[in-house]
């Protein structure tokens, strides 16, 4: 004979994952109707605009306008000219990376560190970005330079703040038990600053992207 007890936590954990199953498969599925609807509003007054204008060159219509994109994507120079730019997104959002990151750590760590630099990052962080450009080609001439500094200053900032956000964020419990069993300051970095601050250096690094695609110059 099976014991009762064990077929009824068989049954139980399968009822509990068949409904897990079937609630994710609603969520999914509703979702996805949220961003049908979303999408078909969006070409429809996409639609009712162009035929307003009734102006290739003021307001395309969609159709007209995904068929010049794919002629357009098959255009070898305006592929290069893409990956170009999306070199210079890039190289400019690791500088983001590497300067925000460690900063945000520091400042959110150590509070010496915080009193020093937050009144230099704020006042720095509120100059707009356009100000920047013409010290940006004095400073680095014509080419790849402005353009990857005004990407990485834009994307540095939320970066660093989502970064300190992050770090103070973290519960104190989580300090006294890694330290209670002995880890030294390398060892809570690693086991308890970093993995406890990655979802919103996840966040920074997001807003930076963006940031920086609207910053090419």
């Amino acid at each position: 004979m099976e014991p009762v007890g064990d077929k009824v936590h068989i049954y139980n954990s399968r009822n509990v994952r068949v409904m897990r199953e079937r609630i994710i498969g609603a969520f999914g599925r509703k979702q996805a109707l949220y961003r049908m609807i979303s999408v078909a509003a969006i070409f429809g007054a996409w639609q009712l605009a162009a035929n307003h204008y009734h102006s290739n060159f003021l307001m395309p219509s969609p159709w007209k306008t995904m068929v010049t994109f794919i002629s357009v994507v098959h255009d070898p120079e305006v592929v290069k000219n893409l990956l170009i730019t999306l070199k210079r997104v890039l190289t400019g959002f690791l500088y983001a990376l590497m300067i925000g990151v460690p900063l945000g750590f520091l400042m959110g760590y150590s509070k010496a560190v915080m009193n020093i630099l937050d009144p230099l990052i704020d006042s720095v962080r509120q100059v707009p970005i356009m100000a920047w450009v013409p010290l940006t080609i004095v400073w680095f001439g014509l080419g790849d330079g402005p353009t990857v500094f005004l990407i990485a200053f834009a994307g540095v900032f939320p970066v660093i703040l989502n970064t300190i956000a992050g770090v103070q964020n973290i519960p104190k419990d989580y300090y006294n038990a890694a330290r209670s069993m002995g880890a030294g300051p390398w060892s809570i970095f690693v086991n308890v600053i970093v993995p406890g601050s990655l979802p919103d250096i996840l966040t920074g690094g997001r807003i930076a992207v963006g940031l920086g695609w609207m910053s090419v110059i």
